[in-house]
Formats: structure tokens, C-alpha cells, sequence
């Protein structure tokens, strides 16, 4: 599984790297603007969005699908001056953009920040609309990255990304396989009030912020086994998911709030949201958190209950999980979701295993 960048807790830079980095600042540094830079990237938490995720652009979508690129193109450049309408990744964005502002109020010369790149398959001719929307909207992407049709995968490390959000599924299993945390966004099916001072991210247990090694055991033994095995194993850490890595990012901006004695009116809150049950298989988890030296700002076990209705109490920007049934639950009560698809969830739908197509000799 990925890992918060090593350099992000020890710098260790290439000394000709740090020079080239620090001219190139300086210069900007000496061009007069309001606008604020984006953090070096070995310092930053980077979220790589696509412009799918970012906008909505359904409508285009099926133009391309329908008429091809070349008139999928036109149209963009046609339309460059009208901004794209807001997508399932653009409230949590905003809310990355509050917390950098706080963020400079405290440390005004850190670079420990947020910084988002669009990184998107289309053509460099769409850029243009892309761009005029983010101005639009008032929105901090300076990074860019367009493949022109080609897959943005192989960017996400050489950008050193922490977190990768597509529309895409084939591209989030392709980035996670490359060990890169990364999610596939849905739209919710009504609009909620989301909170404008505080990002809120909530986050599944197994096979998210955890291995999936604690779910194989349910699927496959049943829930006694399962409560008999963790029980058993409650002083064993569990094995790190695919997550793991941006709860850490997370907990890094966090302390830099703590430090400055701001933990009541910090502008990062994060939520455990798991089908776990507390008293049978819930002390492992926290547990396996305090081993990791990570905090979670509220644990709710719903031992089995559905999610959607508490995600509807608590609002967040964004909420992971590995089982597109409890995607389903959340977004249809309003919550913007993310499907992480990881582990043996993915064979399985509410508890049943999926019949696989017989493979062809």
C-alpha cells in the first residue's frame, strides 16, 4: 500500500534539486501577486482529481462517447467562456482550499499544505475551459496534467500523490495496484449543507484504513469465527489498507493545529464509520490506530446498521468505502461517496458472493 511521503516527515533533497527548486522560487517570489503558490511538492499532501470528478461533465462525456473526440474537442473550445457546473469532488476541494487559508494564517511560510492537481486523460484543447472554470470558481490548481487520451496513472507518483479521485474505476484499481490510494466518485442523489469552515472526511475500517484480512475471515467463517479471531487478536495491529496513507496525511496537517493550541476549532475532523460492532471486534481497531500513533476524531460502530443515515448527521466532504452497497446507501441520502476498490469486498454484494463469467479456454 502507498505511503505518506518519507521526505514529507524527514527531508532529504538532492542538493541541486533544492537549488534548482530555490531559484525557481525566488523568481517567483520577485513577480508581484495576491495569488498564493503551491507548496513544494515533497512537502505537500497532493490530491490528484480528475476534471470528471472535479465538474460535472456528463453531458460532454456523452457527447465523446457518442460523436467522438474530435467533436467532443470542438465543443470545449466552443464552450471555453461557459464555466463547467461543479462536480462530486468540488465541495471537498473547496474545503482543502479553507484549511491551506488557516493553515497561512498560522504558519505563513510553511509549505505543509494541501495541493490539488487536475490530472485528466483529455486534450490539451479542453484545457482552456478547464482553466476558465477553476477561475471561475476561485479555486488554488496551478498543476496540471493532460495525456491527451492516454492513461494519467503513470503520473501519479512522479507528482507524488496521496490520494487520486476519478470517475473512472479502471483507472483507481489501476492506481491502487501501483500503490496509490485512490477512490472512484459518486455524486449524491440529493443536496446536503456541508460544512464552509470544516473539512470532514469519513472513512470505512476494513479493507480502507485496514487490510482486508479481518472481512476474508467473515466472508468466508461467518461472524463467530470473525468475533473469535479478533478477539484473539485484539493486541495485533492490523495490517495497513489503502487509505491508511491519507488518515496519515491527514493527522499531519492536523497536529500543525494542535501545536498552536487550535484542536477545538481545527478545520479538519475526521470520522471512523464502520460495520464493526464495539464490544465484539471493536477494540482491535482502535488499537491498531494507537499503534500507528493516529488519532480519529470520532469512532462510530454500527455493528451492521446501515451507514446512510448517520453519514446523513454527519455530513462529510467525502466518505470511503470498499462495498458499493453501502456507496449506494450514503449517496442516496445525500452523502458524496467514494468507492475504494479493494479486497475481498469486491466479490461480494450485501454479503453475497458474485457469480464470476466462467473464463473461456
Amino acid at each position: 500500500m502507498s505511503e505518506i511521503n518519507p521526505s514529507v516527515l524527514a527531508p532529504t533533497v538532492d542538493n541541486s534539486e533544492d537549488q534548482d527548486w530555490a531559484a525557481a522560487k525566488a523568481l517567483f517570489d520577485s513577480l508581484k501577486t495576491k495569488a498564493p503558490r503551491p507548496p513544494k511538492p515533497q512537502f505537500a499532501v497532493t490530491i490528484a482529481v480528475s476534471s470528471r470528478t472535479l465538474f460535472n461533465m456528463v453531458a460532454e462525456r456523452k457527447l465523446y462517447k457518442q460523436e467522438g473526440v474530435e467533436k467532443y474537442v470542438s465543443f470545449q473550445v466552443e464552450q471555453e467562456n461557459e464555466p463547467l457546473k461543479p462536480g462530486a469532488a468540488f465541495p471537498f476541494v473547496k474545503a482543502l482550499m479553507n484549511v491551506n487559508s488557516r493553515l497561512r494564517e498560522l504558519y505563513p511560510d510553511s509549505e505543509e499544505l494541501f495541493d490539488v492537481v487536475l490530472m485528466t486523460n483529455n486534450h490539451a484543447q479542453v484545457g482552456v475551459r478547464l482553466i476558465n472554470s477553476i477561475n471561475h470558481y476561485g479555486l488554488t490548481i496551478e498543476r496540471f496534467c493532460m495525456t491527451g487520451g492516454k492513461s494519467p496513472i503513470g503520473y501519479l507518483k512522479a507528482y507524488m500523490t496521496n490520494l487520486y479521485l476519478s470517475k473512472d474505476s479502471e483507472k483507481v484499481t489501476e492506481a491502487i495496484e501501483e500503490g496509490i490510494a485512490a477512490a472512484t466518485m459518486f455524486m449524491p442523489e440529493t443536496e446536503s449543507d456541508l460544512s464552509d469552515t470544516q473539512l470532514r472526511v469519513a472513512f470505512d475500517g476494513d479493507a480502507v484504513l485496514f487490510s482486508d484480512e479481518s472481512e476474508i475471515i467473515v466472508k468466508q467463517h461467518g461472524l463467530d469465527t470473525f468475533f473469535e479471531h479478533e478477539k484473539k487478536y485484539e493486541n495485533k495491529p492490523l495490517a495497513q489498507g489503502p487509505l491508511k496513507c491519507f488518515l496519515e496525511a491527514l493527522g499531519k496537517l492536523q497536529r500543525k493545529f494542535y501545536a498552536r493550541n487550535e484542536r477545538m476549532s481545527c478545520p479538519i475532523r475526521t470520522f471512523l464509520v464502520t460495520a464493526r460492532s464495539a464490544a465484539s471486534s471493536g477494540a482491535r481497531v482502535l488499537k491498531t490506530l494507537r499503534s500507528w500513533g493516529l488519532e480519529i476524531d470520532e469512532a462510530l460502530f454500527l455493528a451492521g446498521a446501515p451507514k446512510g443515515p448517520l453519514l446523513q448527521k454527519i455530513k462529510p466532504h467525502i466518505f470511503f468505502d470498499d462495498q458499493m452497497f453501502h456507496i449506494e446507501g450514503a449517496k442516496e441520502l445525500g452523502t458524496i461517496s467514494a468507492h475504494v476498490p479493494y479486497g475481498i469486498g469486491q466479490k461480494y454484494h450485501k454479503g453475497k458472493l458474485i457469480e464470476q463469467p466462467e473464463k473461456k479456454d
